[in-house]
């Protein structure tokens, strides 16, 4: 099995969110455990598996250091780069997870078409304390949510730029409040007077990443959540930072169409490959 690293959400090499990519040899995935091994040896938040079952066509499994997850934004779009890299992939796809099928449009630039997003949940008084106690600030006049659009995640607006710079999360209270929730991680967001929708950080401990420079399904479901509660109007595109407070930062490309319909994509760099000798 060849293995690449691929930065997505970037132009500039160890810039944006880093992931594995392993290209599979034939037509059956491996072991569930190896894949697993795989994904902590190599040590990035998301290793996407890729199979190929026919022109433009390709099924991908996700796995963090800890366990399969249903899909991973940056991971797609970290592998579809690659593959347009390698002539393998050009323009519209279909890629099948276990998220559902996506279509992508593959180039020097990925557009992934994301699960169709609902919300799942309008987090309760108690919830809410809860949340913002684990982060580290206070709440806003708007309502946390746990979006779907892919994976869940709850959606979490902050005060401002200088409260969302500040959160030191309580790790341990994090990952104990997301699997109580059935999330994968705490979105924080804010919007500010720039050219950026708004301003990110992700926090996915539960899941062995205690905070992701970039998460394509996450900022989907913000994106979600922004047009439901009033803070852009589709349809639109959005761009959104993240990343700045780990030295990766990243810029997430989203679109939103008058029906709801969800893209999210975004650049990305080749930076390492290698055979995997298991």
């Amino acid at each position: 099995m060849r293995y690449y690293i691929v930065d997505a959400f970037t132009d500039k090499p160890f810039g944006g969110n880093p992931a594995g990519v392993v290209l599979l040899d034939g037509k059956d995935y491996p072991d569930e455990n190896l894949m697993l091994q795989v994904a902590a040896e190599l040590r990035y938040s998301e290793t996407a598996f890729v199979r190929q079952d026919g022109n433009q066509e390709f099924t991908l499994r996700y796995f963090t250091p800890k366990a399969e997850v249903e899909l991973c934004g940056h991971a797609t779009i970290a592998s579809f780069f690659l593959l347009h890299h390698l002539g393998m992939a050009s323009g519209r796809c279909l890629c099948h997870t276990q998220a559902g099928d996506l279509e992508i449009e593959s180039g020097t630039q990925v557009m992934m078409q994301m699960a169709t997003p609902r919300i799942v949940a309008t987090l309760n008084d108690e919830d809410t304390e809860a949340v913002y106690r684990a982060v580290g600030t206070r709440a806003t006049g708007l309502r946390p949510q746990i979006v779907y659009a892919g994976l869940p995640d709850v959606m979490l607006p902050v005060e401002n730029l200088a409260a969302l710079n500040a959160l030191q999360p309580d790790m341990e209270a994090v990952t104990a409040l997301t699997r109580r929730l059935e999330a994968v991680s705490i979105h924080a967001f804010v919007q500010c007077d720039d050219k950026y929708t708004a301003h990110v950080r992700d926090f996915a401990p539960l899941y062995g990443v205690p905070e992701e420079s970039a998460t394509g399904t996450a900022n989907a479901a913000l994106t979600y959540y922004m047009a439901k509660n009033g803070l852009i109007a589709a349809p639109t595109d959005c761009h959104f930072l993240q990343g700045e407070a780990m030295g990766r930062p990243s810029v997430v490309a989203s679109r939103i169409t008058a029906d709801g319909t969800l893209y999210v994509g975004g650049t990305a760099v080749i930076v390492a490959q290698g055979d995997l000798l298991v």
